[in-house]
């Protein structure tokens, strides 16, 4: 697996989160990027790739990109540069509150080729990963030798670009960056950015678009297809946002919420429906989802994943991507997933406090 499970007493403070494996035929839109040159590779073979992280990286840019890429089929290895902690299991500090497990050290890595090496930004992660002299060396053979390379976020300009790697392509980067990507590159503002053997991308918000390009780079347009299908993807990247809403109710809250991702649940659902709090969140896969569908304490007017809307008692929105019936807040899939998050701090915060994360993110047009 890309994260392993950590098996510890302290599991809590290490959030694992799950990945599967889905197919469909759905086409990504062509407005998803840029194309200016192709290589894609349509043999079957599985693609070994390297998704370095570091303190500080990005965790929905590593996250997601290796959840996408493991559905494709690829192995994924998950390599931390934080050599100095090798005494300890691999474990970095990402972004956010949020630790990542690896499954192994960069050093460890040197010797294996790998059809694509992905860098997922962050700050100061990807100043770390710029740093890593073996991680640099790895990746400038990479290019040599005419395979894959890619960046999101800020890490095509504070690593690509500072190792002499984008040199005559065209590249995109988080919008912050772009002045320092263009003394390095041909700045463009893409989502996704493809030239030769290089792709890159802007940030959070376009992270499945970025890791769906990373799939038909390596297999080609057909197991794209397959895996965009069930993500649920939005029909126009870069759009606002919409959420469908019924019985509006104000949401208030007692405490200024925390960042911090459980693994292990504190205490059974009917316990906790007897306490006052502020939001409860249902994760989507089966067969949790199930066993939430049959719980007496969960119900209203909602959407759900495609394959699952005829369980909803009311469909009449299922073709929404999110829908609000007063204190509830339902939503599609993988793809919907930010969508779902924006709904709920508009909510609590209100809509400029939600258009102002989605501009952040670039999932929205800044």
């Amino acid at each position: 697996m890309a994260l392993r499970q950590l098996i510890t007493p302290n599991l809590t403070s290490f959030p694992i989160l799950p990945f599967s494996l889905s197919h469909s035929k759905t086409r990504p839109p062509s407005s998803l990027l840029t194309r200016t040159f192709s290589i894609s590779s349509m043999t079957t073979s599985q693609k070994k790739v390297l998704v370095p992280i570091a303190n500080g990286t990005e965790p929905m840019e590593a996250v997601i990109q290796i959840d996408i890429l493991r559905r494709s089929g690829a192995q994924v290895t998950v390599a931390s540069v934080e050599e100095e902690e090798r005494n300890k299991l691999c474990v970095v500090d990402a972004l956010w509150g949020l630790k990542l497990v690896a499954d192994s050290f960069i050093s460890d890595c040197v010797n294996t080729k790998f059809d694509l090496i992905s860098l997922p930004g962050g700050m100061p992660g990807s100043t770390s990963l710029r740093d890593c002299v073996v991680l640099e060396n790895m990746v400038r053979k990479q290019a040599e030798e005419g395979r894959l390379y890619a960046a999101i976020c800020a890490a095509p300009a504070v690593a690509l670009g500072a190792w002499g790697l984008l040199k005559g392509f065209k590249a995109t980067c988080f919008p912050s960056f772009m002045e320092l990507l263009a003394s390095e590159a041909v700045a463009v503002e893409s989502r996704v950015q493809e030239d030769g053997q290089t792709v890159t991308s802007r940030g959070a918000g376009t992270a499945i678009e970025y890791a769906l390009v990373l799939v038909e780079k390596l297999y080609g347009k057909e197991k794209a297809d397959e895996v965009t299908g069930p993500l649920v993807m939005r029909l126009k990247h870069g759009d606002d946002y919409t959420v469908t809403e019924f019985n509006p109710v104000k949401w208030t809250f007692n405490d200024t919420p925390q960042r911090k991702v459980k693994l292990v649940a504190d205490m059974f659902l009917e316990e906790a429906a007897k306490l006052p709090d502020d939001l409860i969140v249902l994760p989507g896969g089966l067969p949790g989802a199930q066993t939430f569908s049959n719980s007496e304490n969960l119900g209203k007017k909602a959407t759900a994943f495609p394959a699952l809307c005829d369980k909803l008692s009311d469909r009449s929105e299922a073709d929404k991507r999110v829908v609000v019936d007063a204190n509830l807040i339902t939503s599609r899939g993988p793809g919907t997933s930010i969508e779902f998050s924006l709904a709920i701090v508009e909510k609590f915060f209100g809509h400029d406090k939600a258009y102002e994360l989605a501009k952040a993110m670039v999932f929205i047009s800044p």
